[in-house]
């Protein structure tokens, strides 16, 4: 009975030994971390599991599991260089990546769907939220026109500054390097309160302009009532030069930033005409005399004396000559020197040969008074009629075909920049 009982006592034992370490083991188990358990991964080597879908896969406004929205995200603008942004609309905000646990992630597009789907998104939307300066984007006009005339007028603006950017940075490599100082700004004017840049161009309509942001900066009711003097010598207009550098990187990175130009041989023809075949009390004496003491045979007392009579073969001799006896006038020189397009990034470039709708296209951009258009009067000599091609043409057949070709290579930069055709077919 004793060694029986022994055994039994032995057997009981270690029965519980084995109750209790199996317990042990169980209770262990259930304390790790399950992750803990997971093989760690080592370079090269990549887990089976199918990693989720980002949520920037899904057409923009919907979701993957129907219903929520992921957060969004504004994608800020390119603020790499203080100088002026382009004129642009703005793309949808792009959302933040979303993970959903719950559904069957989507199969990854084919490269040529991608891409598609890339450029559907990259397109301007038919509507846009309105601001007034290059932080931001240009709004639908709410006022002006049928949104089939607004796309076609916003279209017009990309083709123009696209072939501005491609010809400044095949000819002007360097302008993007240089900094803008008080010289590169000298012929902008400044208007504050629609947060305005004007880059003066003569005889592209400066004159109406300038009438225009006087009405927008509240110190005139109308155009019509402010006078050419009042325009031109009456400094009601500041320039961005007179401004300090904060105060003129300031401006140029977030007003909107504007210049109109016009076929350079037609502006020089203009310039001809108003400067002096009309009686002018600084243009006759200053440069009249210059040039017909200097490319006039012969030239009499009087013309000596008045400086009244240039033609116009002498006054391209004196726009030619690297010599010239009297220096260079903003009325004909180059609308790329004037107002520095391959340095300031101007966010609308309007033509003189289309100024009724793209100025009047502009002001409903900065959502000028609906009151207010651009006006369609002649600032000078109204009963004159104003310099078109033909008229230009006229002109310029005055001259040999190397003095045509020399001036279409004096303005070849502005014809360039700003895409005007040859105005001759024999010019190369």
């Amino acid at each position: 009975m004793t060694a029986r009982a022994g055994t039994m006592r032995l057997a009981c034992m270690f029965s519980s030994i084995l109750l209790f370490g199996a317990a042990g083991l169980l209770l262990f188990i259930s304390l790790q971390d399950p992750t803990e358990l997971a093989p760690r991964q080592l370079p090269g080597i990549k887990f089976s599991i199918r990693p989720q879908q980002p949520y920037n896969d899904v057409p923009p406004g919907s979701s993957q599991d129907g219903d929520s929205k992921a957060p969004t995200e504004k994608v800020p603008g390119d603020l790499s260089s203080r100088a002026p942004r382009d004129f642009h609309l703005p793309v949808p905000d792009q959302p933040r990546a979303h993970l959903n646990t719950g559904a069957r992630p989507r199969p990854r597009p084919r490269p040529r769907q991608r891409r598609r789907r890339l450029l559907i998104k990259k397109m301007p939307p038919a509507a846009a939220v309105p601001a007034n300066g290059s932080v931001g984007a240009f709004a639908r006009p709410a006022r002006w026109a049928p949104d089939g005339h607004w796309v076609t007028m916003h279209r017009s603006q990309q083709e123009r500054k696209r072939v501005m950017r491609e010809a400044c940075a095949k000819y002007r490599a360097s302008s993007s390097r240089r900094a803008v100082t008080p010289r590169h700004v000298s012929r902008i004017f400044v208007e504050d309160r629609h947060r305005v840049l004007y880059c003066e161009v003569p005889k592209a309509g400066c004159s109406n302009w300038k009438r225009v942001l006087m009405v927008l900066a509240g110190l005139a009711s109308s155009t019509a009532d402010i006078p050419h003097n009042t325009v031109h010598y009456g400094g009601a207009l500041k320039r961005l030069d007179t401004f300090d550098r904060q105060g003129i990187l300031h401006r140029l990175s977030t007003y909107t930033k504007m210049l109109f130009v016009r076929e350079p041989f037609e502006r020089l023809v203009s310039a001809f005409r108003d400067k002096f075949e009309h009686p002018n009390s600084y243009y006759h004496p200053v440069f009249g005399k210059a040039i017909l003491a200097r490319y006039r045979a012969n030239a009499s007392r009087e013309a000596l004396r008045t400086g009244s009579g240039v033609r116009f073969p002498e006054f391209v001799q004196y726009l030619l000559d690297v010599h010239r006896p009297v220096g260079m006038d903003i009325h004909w020189d180059h609308v790329s020197r004037l107002c520095s397009p391959c340095l300031i990034d101007y966010d609308f470039v309007g033509k003189f040969e289309s100024m009724e709708d793209d100025a009047n296209f502009f002001l409903s951009l900065i959502r000028a008074p609906r009151n207010l258009t651009f006006p369609r009067f002649k600032d000078r000599h109204s009963q004159e009629a104003r310099t078109t091609a033909q008229i230009a043409r006229q002109y310029f057949t005055q001259l040999s075909a190397l003095q045509r070709q020399r001036t279409y290579d004096f303005y070849y930069m502005d014809y360039l920049v700003f895409n005007y055709s040859k105005p001759f077919a024999d010019l190369y």
